[in-house]
């Protein structure tokens, strides 16, 4: 693939001196000389303190302490402020002048932590956030990355609402679910949202979804109660993370207290039936310290048949050998059990979307995630990572998934049962070196890993009862049409790394490389049966498949950094991307659908161009543009059966060349910074994210695909909203608009009036408001809301399959009520 050639007027060298051009003109500022300041924190016996957080109060730079205490951060004026953050002290502003260095700080800790007046000010310094150039034995320089701080939220922890918890990350869409927030289904840039899986998603560094290669939908969400952070890396994380165009999700959980014990109890109450409990405990015993949580969820759902409970068991074990050296073991259970109301057509929709006319869908599932992470610091310029991690899981789905949505269920009927487990494992090596190399800073990162899973999915008939009944019934129903069993081993051997070369004090360029050994396989059988009107079988075929895919390929890519001052940074990359095909693209599951022999892995890149910082720490933004090239895109059209008889079936295969690009801008101000700067109790902010986007099928040899717009892209994605805070008392206001969009490649026109299907057409344009708020006192915390609180009906989604099909419809006005106790 030649990727600075796709085709006439979407050259990626126009697009990039286009987007330079462009992200120039925002950029305009006197360049000073930056001075290196320079010291040691200690505690008051005189022993360093490693882990404190140094912040330029001007620019809102910031760096860590080392094991023995000493910092060096670049400052660009003679006098500065700078200030000392770190957990159980209490937070310190000091003034220096360059004339001093190698100057001695001393921080006093605190028998009892005021932890409201700690995060107000810590607020009033960051609104937006961005992962560092280097983290631990991982390399984010020049790519467009986000992090979202859970601490600073006021929003609705309780049930991960995404809108909310992900209102800052630009140009994210999603697929909304009245579940509880089971599942999270965000997307962007033309990524279909469904189970988040065009995303490699992982918890504390390790993937979580089903099967990174096979199946990459993450049916495990980690609850947002107990989060610490959500790293979000776009498409330029192929290098270091491989599979999906979208980039990495990395979902960083809640870190042991310092105290010997802590436990922190929420309930939650909210409408539909709503109840959750959320109960932590965590603590620190000389080198030993742990997490753990229990989460409980149990919901109606605002239509009938919605009802649903889970249980999720998190335990986080560390022990810390000395200062290099730690040993940390994670392991996860979530399992649920959830009634689908199944989807509506357009006219059932626009008729009365709160209606179901299925009484016997179910989906259970069970997870079990399980992590042992070794981190070792040869020197204060080498570190190492080694995490080894496996899943055993399975996921059921049971209901009756007619495509004609507005046919009822027949009670007493068969029912569709897919059966799924999923069983894999893998050990990701990471070693990461600091080195001078012509008098700057350097530093190299390899890293290698390897993945095995060996999952099965059974589809067959399920009982002609109403309950959750997760078990064949083939002596019921012997000439059910859609049988099938299949094993699919998987294999993924990987080598990559990254380089950041220093070219100068304010500019760097990191070049990466990913080598990939991919084995997908899919050995099983399906059967073929006819039967005529009075239900004789006339033709059952049993047909054995044995797909077998090997490949070796090599993805390259180079980010660019330019940071003439310490809170100004221009940056650029572009990086190949490619996703495997799934067992669900190369398996056949009925006589229906034929499957393209030469399906191949889609391929193409992104590239991202942007400028972020601060302004005299009162507004912090991040405006890029962007480009993706998605080739060899895979869908479903109609044909005739391409082995030559007349039957006309979906057809699977790549079906062309899709770009999206678009201009993505966040921008927050720091109002109490700009007006209230002496009002350390008062803190207000507003922020804008804003995305725009274009798309286009470039190429297709399918018939009525090329020129049309790629599906799931919405011209406008805007977020909009305002925090306030006083004293105890937070309160969040926000906006949510997305135009209208696409399901389909077809592009196909919403016929309001349509009663059969409802699966393809347009998602129209909504827009919905959520208000927050939370109150502290002492050990109590009382959090409350309205999500769409003008109460529109709209939708999200259009699913082809489970849990429609049809038109899902999100939820109406709802609030909740959290109260949390911290002992």
């Amino acid at each position: 693939m030649n990727l600075l050639n796709t085709k006439p007027g979407y050259s990626l060298l126009t697009i990039l001196s286009k987007g330079f051009s462009f992200i120039l003109i925002l950029f305009s500022s006197t360049f000073f000389a930056q001075t290196s300041f320079q010291g040691q924190v200690q505690n008051e016996n005189g022993s360093p303190i490693s882990g404190v957080e140094v912040i330029e109060v001007a620019s809102g730079k910031s760096v860590l302490t080392n094991a023995e205490g000493h910092f060096d951060i670049a400052v660009n004026q003679d006098k500065f402020s700078l200030m000392f953050y770190k957990e159980a002290y209490p937070l310190k502003e000091q003034p220096f002048t360059t004339s001093t260095s190698n100057v001695t700080v001393i921080l006093e800790e605190m028998v009892v932590l005021n932890e409201v007046v700690i995060q107000k000010n810590r607020e009033r310094v960051f609104a937006l956030r961005h992962l560092k150039d280097i983290e631990e034995t991982a390399i984010y320089a020049g790519k467009k990355t986000e992090m979202v701080d859970i601490n600073t939220l006021v929003v609705n922890k309780s049930i991960n609402t995404a809108r909310q918890v992900y209102a800052q990350v630009a140009g994210i869409t999603f697929n909304e679910n009245a579940d509880g927030g089971l599942q999270l289904n965000i997307g962007g840039r033309g990524l279909n949202p469904n189970r988040t899986s065009n995303f490699n998603t992982r918890q504390n560094g390790y993937d979580i979804s089903a099967d990174v290669l096979g199946y990459p939908e993450s049916y495990y969400t980690p609850p947002t109660e107990g989060l610490k952070e959500i790293q979000v890396i776009r498409g330029a994380a192929s290098l270091q993370y491989g599979t999906q165009f979208g980039g990495l999700v990395n979902f960083k959980m809640q870190e042991p207290t310092t105290k010997p014990i802590e436990l922190i109890t929420r309930n939650t109450v909210g409408s539909y039936g709503l109840f959750t409990n959320f109960t932590s405990l965590s603590g620190t015993n000389g080198k030993f310290s742990y997490y753990t949580f229990f989460n409980y969820k149990q919901g109606d759902g605002f239509r009938p048949n919605s009802q649903f409970n889970s249980r999720n068991f998190f335990v986080n074990l560390n022990y810390q050998f000395n200062e290099k050296t730690s040993l940390h073991f994670d392991y996860t259970l979530f399992d649920y059990l959830a009634k689908q109301p199944g989807g509506l057509t357009d006219y059932m929709f626009n008729e009365d979307m709160f209606q179901s006319n299925r009484e016997r869908n179910w989906f259970d599932v069970n997870w079990n995630l399980f992590a042992l992470r070794f981190k070792h610091e040869f020197t204060e310029q080498a570190n190492f990572s080694l995490q080894l991690f496996g899943l055993d899981a399975s996921r059921s789905a049971l209901g009756y998934l007619s495509n004609r949505v507005s046919n009822a269920d027949v009670p007493g009927t068969v029912r569709d049962l897919i059966l799924g487990d999923f069983v894999n494992w893998g050990a990701e090596a990471r070693f990461l070196q600091k080195y001078n190399l012509g008098g700057k800073s350097s530093a190299l990162l390899l890293g290698a890993k390897y993945y095995q899973a060996r999952n099965t999915s059974i589809q067959g008939p399920g009982s002609s009862g109403s309950g959750p009944d997760f078990n064949l019934a083939t002596d019921e129903f012997p000439n059910y049409a859609n049988q099938s069993d299949f094993t699919y081993p998987n294999r993924n051997l990987t080598f990559f790394g990254e380089n950041i070369f220093r070219l100068s004090s304010t500019f760097t360029v990191t070049p990466g490389f990913r080598f990939e050994n991919i084995v997908t396989q899919a050995d099983g059988y399906w059967r073929n049966i006819n039967t005529d009107q009075a239900g004789n079988v006339i033709f059952d075929e049993l047909v054995d498949e044995n797909v077998d895919k090997k490949r070796n390929f090599l993805l390259l890519g180079v980010g660019l950094s330019y940071k003439p001052l310490t809170s100004i940074e221009v940056y650029g990359n572009i990086s190949q991307n490619y996703r495997s095909v799934t067992f669900s693209d190369i398996r056949t599951v009925s006589p229906s659908l034929v499957i393209d022999p030469d399906i191949t892995d889609e391929k193409g890149f992104t590239s991202d161009i942007g400028i972020r910082g601060k302004v005299r720490n009162i507004l912090n933004y991040d405006t890029s543009i962007y480009a993706l090239l998605y080739n060899d895109k895979i869908g479903e059209y109609t044909t005739k059966n391409p082995n030559g008889s007349a039957a006309v079936v979906r057809y699977r295969s790549n079906i062309g060349t899709a770009l999206t690009y678009g201009w993505e801008a966040l921008v927050d101000w720091s109002i109490s910074n700009t007006f209230f700067t002496d009002n350390h109790n008062f803190s207000w902010n507003v922020f804008l994210n804003n995305a725009i986007t274009g798309s286009d099928y470039l190429k297709s040899d399918v018939e009525h695909i090329e020129g049309n717009k790629v599906e799931f892209v919405p011209l406008f994605n805007i977020k909009t909203g305002t925090r306030l805070g006083y004293k105890n008392l937070k309160v969040s206001l926000q906006l949510t608009y997305l135009s209208s969009q696409f399901s389909d490649s077809n592009n196909t026109k919403t016929d309001v009036n349509e009663n059969t299907f409802g699966i393809y057409g347009e998602i129209p344009a909504y827009y919905v408001a959520d208000f927050s708020a939370a109150y502290t006192w002492r050990r109590f915390t009382l959090e409350a809301g309205l999500n769409n609180f003008t109460n529109n009906y709209y939708f999200t989604r259009r699913a082809t399959g489970y849990p429609g099909p049809g038109i899902l419809p999100s939820e109406p006005i709802t609030f909740y009520t959290t109260l949390q106790i911290k002992i």
